[in-house]
């Protein structure tokens, strides 16, 4: 992975800290982000425009088999990476091995983070942790209809 826009956790860490210390606001977000659609685009915007920088924590290959279960991912996580980091609004994506981003959260300290609308604020993994320190957690609507799981199946129905 040569993209610039891709970061291990420790380079990651260092490059938030800097950020930071000139004053800009952190935003987090994670996901599988397997087949790339138009409600991941929107919710990554939206994500966006509640600070100064994206951050994309990606599931690897092997946190999204747990999740997803047999057959998924369909893209592998080097390529997913790739094709978050293109998109302008991403400023950097790393990659993570847990189930939950919980441990990222706490090396990188975002200023603010960030779920879809599937997820209650209560739940969202971390936000406890980032409001411990005045951060703030937002839960951003999804498109109705527009997700992975739904594109998958209409493939199969041959749709």
């Amino acid at each position: 992975m040569s993209n610039k826009k891709i970061k291990k956790i420790k380079d990651l860490k260092k490059t938030v800290e800097n950020l930071k210390r000139k004053g800009k606001k952190i935003v987090f977000t994670n996901g599988c982000f397997d087949i790339l659609h138009i409600g991941h685009i929107n919710y990554l915007r939206k994500a966006k425009a509640k600070g100064d920088i994206l951050i994309i924590g990606l599931n690897s290959d092997n946190s999204v088999k747990k999740i997803k279960g047999k057959g998924r991912p369909l893209t592998s996580q080097n390529e997913r990476a790739e094709i978050l980091a293109a998109l302008e609004f991403v400023d950097f994506v790393t990659i993570f091995e847990e189930e939950t981003p919980l441990n990222l959260i706490k090396e990188i300290k975002p200023d603010v983070l960030v779920k879809g609308g599937d997820w209650k604020k209560e739940e969202v993994v971390g936000s406890d942790f980032v409001e411990s320190y005045g951060g703030k957690t937002f839960v951003v609507s999804f498109l109705k209809g527009k997700s992975t799981t739904q594109i998958i199946n209409q493939i199969k129905k041959g749709l």
